[in-house]
């Protein structure tokens, strides 16, 4: 494979001649592998190969396929990487991106691609920072997981075998800002029945589509939770789906509902049972929960109106959130990190583990 030392072709290769690798190389490599949720082997091997001759002890972390994607022989696996011991601080994201695959492409300020943002110029910027504190006698590790665009699942792996660190810096887009929460997330499921009938003579049927229509409203009228700091719950119906035909009344339909926390889910999953009571069910199908954040003094601040492996990743040390790029061209048919802010990632990673690591020795 072709070694990522800093190359002299554009005007940001002054900024990091000093590492040993160039961000901005690797985030191109790392885009140009195909990692959609599910098929991460490949930028998992790549990782393990490129850390291996870095100068980390890295290893696999075996992740098993949910039940609904077939395994087929293939290898599913989380990396960690350290250079000794064990670290007081890691650093985490993930490798899988959201479909379609769309490989790397470069402008003059600019890394296009699927993963661009999220995560992968996020590894680069990490991978680089890493380089330069363990030249200035800090340890960190590296986690890189699977899942995270589905179901964190290589988030709830990892956490059985942490190393003991004190600090986690989990990278998402958030603008090199420090987030001071992150939304949880819970998905709902709500079904409706009825009865078939010719719908010349709706009389004689029952429409599960007016029953699902009659509780979504009642949902979208509900007063959601504010939280003073973070701001609203917030509710997207991501999905209908329903009957058989347009001369059909329907006797089945159902709608996939994404609620934004700011609070417990507690309330919030009562209330929704009761307002659709006797028009349809609700199922719960995934809960990731609200999380207040740490933060640095001096560094800006931002809410995560997203949700991240944070919640999953409890054992790995007191969270923090911060990384280069933009939330809103991530999973989008444009998405693109700036190589100026996938630079100042690195610096930044730098120095906040700096200040962490003052502030333990301050501590003890």
């Amino acid at each position: 494979m072709e070694r990522l030392w800093p190359t002299t072709n554009d005007g940001f290769s002054a900024l990091v001649s000093s590492v040993y690798m160039d961000p901005i190389a690797l985030t191109r490599q790392l885009v140009d592998i195909e990692s959609t949720t599910g098929n991460e082997a490949a930028v998992g091997e790549f990782l393990l190969f490129e850390l291996t001759a870095l100068g980390f002890k890295a290893e696999k972390m075996p992740v098993p396929f949910p039940s609904d994607i077939e395994a087929r022989g293939r290898e599913r696996f989380n990396v960690y990487a350290v250079s000794e011991g064990t670290p007081e601080i890691v650093f985490s994201t993930h490798m899988d991106t959201v479909p379609p695959f769309s490989p790397a492409r470069e402008e003059e300020t600019r890394i296009y691609g699927r993963g661009s943002c999220d995560a992968k110029g996020i590894i680069a910027a990490q991978i680089a920072a890493a380089l330069r504190l363990r030249d200035a006698g800090i340890n960190v590790g590296l986690l890189y997981v699977v899942g995270e665009e589905r179901d964190s699942l290589g988030a709830a792996t990892a956490n059985d075998f942490s190393p003991g660190s004190r600090y986690l810096i989990n990278g998402e887009p958030t603008d090199n800002r420090l987030a001071v929460a992150s939304k949880g997330s819970l998905r709902v499921l709500l079904t409706a029945t009825g009865r078939m009938a010719h719908s010349a003579y709706p009389e004689l049927g029952e429409s599960a589509i007016d029953k699902l229509l009659d509780a979504l409203q009642r949902l979208r009228a509900m007063k959601l939770a504010v939280h003073p700091e973070v701001g609203p719950s917030t509710l997207n119906i991501g999905l209908i789906e329903g009957g058989r035909a347009p001369n059909v009344v329907p006797d089945f339909a159902s709608a996939q509902l994404q609620y934004r926390l700011v609070e417990s889910s507690d309330r919030l999953r009562q209330e929704i049972e009761e307002a659709i009571s006797g028009l349809a069910l609700a199922e719960f199908v995934l809960e990731i929960p609200f999380v207040k954040l740490r933060t640095v003094p001096g560094l800006p601040t931002m809410v995560a109106a997203f949700t991240t492996d944070i919640p999953r990743l409890g054992n790995w040390g007191e969270p923090l959130l911060i990384g280069p790029g933009s939330i809103h061209t991530a999973h989008t048919k444009g998405e693109f990190i700036e190589k100026a802010e996938l630079l100042q990632a690195v610096e930044l990673y730098v120095r906040i583990a700096h200040e962490l690591c003052g502030e333990s020795k301050n501590r003890n």
